[in-house]
């Protein structure tokens, strides 16, 4: 490291405004993906004007993971949106946003019209791609409007981090005729947003955007494209036309205009090439062939190689970008691929690139490559996987091995093994591990509960994770179909009984259909339709339309249930002459003996379970909307038997142990405290409820005046300083990340992260993988490579030394800041006795993180033991940003 003197004048800070990222119109900006995606509406709209166009910008669709902000971040943006005349409609489903889209390119047919067009975006997560495709295959079909256009944003889950399986919009868009985009980084959303919206208009087809979890879910700073130009293509259309019609009967003339929208298509590509050559090296023997993601890891797999441009000029390597997977664009392909002696094709998932070259080969044999491998290579041996995600690391391993066996001299492959095998060893601690549970005061935590004898069916939603909570609950199902895999397998069971969980947003999405088929197949099953007046899992967002608990009874008895009952939390909010007849309304201390009642009851019943999403009554207390309860509960551990009854009855995470001098007794965590009170049925005489008073905070540890910190040295960066911060969900986390990425992008680095959650915001893990650089350009993929971070954030010793993270760590380059305080786990609560998996750390855990991962730098004075983690965060991200940026002026 070299040292570098503090002085405001070696870090001048940018004059920014989080507002900015929408406001600005050049220079420098820091984007979300899904920031990114709400920016490209507003820049169409920008250009729109510029050219006198009188449009109107409309988007709709569903939320999912990794899609699941767009909504939150739209109503953000209300703003910006509507004084660009957008509307932004959420929509009940996928297909029927896919449908509100097609209605956008009718507006320029419409004689009422009060604009020249609307250009109309849809969102969905990749389920909900396959859900709306007949919606989509139509719309795409009928066409686009000249001054509309359409672009179709799907969100892909490549790693199956927060999807039910892995998914690659892809080739469904390939099944719709439908072009597909996919851009590789934040910046390139911007510039493919606008590409794909000018296709759409030119073409008549509706263009797909590929919208992965990698990108969309990071955030980086970016430098702001000129607006583009495009050329008008010297193209033909035929003389009926290529855009949306009526009338446009049923008929072949449908998919004989697609042919010639695709051809319009490939005209549009090769007039405005989006397909670029990285190096463009004359004469290059070696071509590669990357498009997305897949191209970011490719070209750090190089920078890890040592092959720059400069290298790659002198080997005779050369790598083609694509940006239109299909149609492939095949005068720029083809004039890449010829004369090499072999080309290689890295495409993440199955190989659309790679089997359109090979097509374009039969055609025009003697533009051909001598070898082209990609997914096998020339034995029919596998290569490049099409299944889970590719890494650098691992390219660079697949790159040297093909490369020295074309070149000689470059021993590549032996410098990529060591890539493979260096730094420290994973580490896998058995027992140490962070599950996913529900928040404390979550409804789930009753709601899920089943008299002893009966079985439930998971479906879409936290609740699904009632999976690993022993509460005889298992299976999974995709959104809407909840039950009705039920009403078959009963047929040959014997017609046992089921429990089906629902969610409320489920059932406005497309549960009510399923109850509908249950019903129609006199089914014997009881749903219990989990009412929590919020979409807790994406991120808190209402239900898209009007429903309410009174409404749900109503329309299930409609749908032919006859015995419904409502249990809540609060039953004195209801009145009986609000339902319909025969619903009965109980407390949820009478739970299990309603369920009893439902499940022997021949066909269907529902259950409505009324009690307010923990997670929101906690944000609407904090901001004020509703006021906190003046009622707290402590448990007097003299008293305290430790016998766990308390964490069965509530299945509560604030509920967490104490070891005394008289053994292991239990407290009342009264930092995460959402004051459920469901901890109390037992009638244990430790409990002490306090009335009429509100807890006042106590213990909480200072955090240090930064402007007290010594002077730091400044690493100097080579390429990029990867810092990774690990802890769990709900304790401050990815704020960590987002305060030092914005504190980089202020003092004009480049900057990136991104957040690993999943389940997390239910105190499972959470891993923000943060790059740092000294330009934009020199930050490749966003996440870090094993055995590559510089240094660690522990937020949290059991995540800290999970296998995900340690494969980061380098004994030789990765420096630690630790937080050495505990925090329970979800396991506690399902094994309430002594034991080091529940609760405890082994001995040699501490041990272990040193010794196994990397050198640790000591900071119990400044972090533990810390009132919590977030404080712990806080403190863990002032000591480590220390060395690294000038943080005496303050982080933003």
């Amino acid at each position: 490291m070299s040292a570098t003197a503090i002085s405001p004048a070696n870090f001048p800070l940018d004059n920014y405004e989080l507002d900015d990222r929408y406001r600005r119109e050049s220079g420098r900006v820091f984007l979300t993906g899904t920031q990114a995606l709400v920016r490209i509406a507003l820049m169409q709209r920008t250009l729109d004007r510029a050219a006198g166009l009188n449009t109107a910008g409309f988007i709709s669709g569903y939320r999912g993971s990794p899609l699941g902000g767009l909504d939150l971040e739209l109503w953000r943006a209300k703003s910006f949106i509507e004084e660009s005349n957008i509307e932004f409609l959420p929509a009940v489903n996928e297909e029927l946003a896919a449908t509100a889209i097609l209605g956008t390119q009718q507006v320029e047919t419409d004689p009422t019209r009060t604009v020249d067009g609307v250009f109309g975006i849809w969102y969905g997560k990749g389920p909900g791609v396959d859900r709306a495709g007949d919606a989509l295959k139509h719309g795409n079909a009928y066409g686009s409007s000249p001054t509309g256009g359409v672009l179709v944003i799907a969100g892909d889950d490549h790693g199956c981090v927060s999807s039910s399986m892995p998914h690659q919009s892809d080739v469904a868009f390939l099944t719709f005729v439908m072009p597909n985009l996919n851009p590789a980084s934040i910046a390139e959303y911007l510039e493919y947003g606008l590409y794909g919206i000018a296709l759409s208009r030119f073409s008549g087809m509706w263009v797909g955007f590929k919208a992965i979890s990698e990108t969309v879910e990071s955030a980086m700073s970016i430098e702001l494209p000129p607006y583009p130009q495009y050329v008008v293509p010297d193209f033909t259309p035929p003389s009926t036309g290529l855009h949306y019609r009526w009338p446009d009967f049923p008929g072949p003339q449908i998919e004989e205009r697609l042919e010639a929208k695709k051809a319009a298509t490939l005209a549009f590509a090769a007039a405005n090439p989006i397909d670029r050559k990285i190096f463009d090296i004359p004469n290059a023997r070696y071509g590669i062939v990357t498009t997305g993601k897949a191209h970011l890891d490719l070209m750090e797999a190089l920078r890890l190689l040592g092959i720059d441009q400069s290298a790659a000029q002198r080997i005779g390597i050369d790598v083609y970008k694509v940006g239109m997977v299909w149609p492939l664009e095949p005068k720029g392909a083809l004039d890449f691929v010829q004369q090499k002696n072999e080309v290689l094709v890295v495409e993440e998932k199955r190989g659309i690139i790679e089997s359109q070259f090979k097509e374009y080969f039969y055609n025009y044999p003697g533009r051909k490559p001598k070898r082209m491998v990609g997914k096998e290579d020339q034995e029919g041996k596998r290569l490049v996987p099409w299944v889970g995600e590719l890494s650098p690391v691992q390219l660079a391993g697949i790159v040297a091995r093909r490369l020295d066996a074309e070149f000689t001299g470059l021993n590549l492959t032996e410098r990529a093994d060591r890539l493979l095998s260096g730094g420290g060893h994973v580490i896998n601690i058995e027992g140490a591990t962070r599950t996913p549970y529900f928040c404390s005061g979550c409804p789930h935590n009753t709601s899920t509960k089943l008299p002893e004898g009966s079985q439930a069916l998971a479906g879409i939603g936290c609740h699904f994770m009632a999976n690993w909570m022993e509460r005889d609950t298992d299976g999974l199902i995709q959104m809407g179909g909840e039950g009705v895999n039920w009403i078959s397998r009963s047929k040959f069971n014997g017609n046992r009984h089921i429990f089906q969980n629902l969610g409320d947003g489920t059932f406005y999405h497309s549960g009510s259909l399923a109850i509908r088929q249950a019903v129609a197949a006199n089914t014997n099953i009881t749903y219990k339709i989990l009412y929590n007046d919020a979409v807790a899992m994406t991120g808190g967002q209402p239900v898209d339309g009007p429903i309410s608990v009174e409404a749900i009874a109503h329309s299930i008895r409609a749908e032919g249930i006859k015995r419904i009952a409502l249990v809540s939390d609060e039953p004195e909010q209801f009145s009986s002459s609000d339902f319909p007849p025969g619903v009965t309304i109980s407390h949820r201390r009478d739970m299990d003996a309603v369920q009893r009642e439902l499940r022997d009851i021949p066909g269907v019943t529902a259950l409505i379970y009324a009690q307010t999403c923990a997670t929101e009554l906690r944000r609407k207390r904090k901001r004020g909307q509703i006021e906190a309860p003046k009622k707290f509960v402590v448990i007097n551990d003299l008293v305290c038997e430790g016998c766990g009854d308390c964490s069965v009855e509530s299945n509560c995470l604030s509920v967490i142990p104490k070891e005394t001098a008289f053994g292991r007794k239990r407290q009342i965590d009264q930092n995460n405290c959402n004051k459920d009170f469901s901890c109390i049925n037992g009638f244990c005489p430790s409990f002490v409820s306090v009335e009429g008073e509100r807890q006042q905070r106590i213990g909480v540890a200072t955090i240090a005046d930064v402007s007290t910190l010594a002077d730091p040295d400044f690493p100097t960066i080579n390429g990029c300083f990867d810092l990774l911060v690990t802890g769990v969900g709900g304790t401050g986390v990815i704020t960590v990340g987002a305060l030092i990425t914005m504190a980089a992008h202020l003092e004009g680095k480049g900057s990136s992260v991104l957040d690993f959650m999943g389940f997390a915001q239910k105190f499972g893990p959470v891993l923000s993988y943060i790059r740092i650089a000294d330009e934009p350009s020199d930050i490749n993929q966003v996440r870090i490579e094993p055995s590559r971070a510089d240094a660690l954030i522990g937020c949290d010793l059991v995540v800290s030394s999970s296998p995900q993270a340690s494969k980061t760590y380098s004994r030789e380059l990765t420096r630690a800041v630790m937080n050495t305080a505990e925090m329970a786990t979800g396991d506690f609560i399902l094994e309430p006795v002594p034991g080091w998996s529940t609760r405890a750390m082994p001995p040699d855990f501490a041990a272990a993180m040193a010794a196994d991962s990397c050198a640790t730098r000591s900071c119990s004075s400044s972090v533990a033991p810390a009132a919590s983690a977030a404080e712990a965060a806080a403190e863990a991200a002032a000591a480590i940003v220390a060395a690294t940026l000038d943080i005496k002026r303050g982080m933003p």
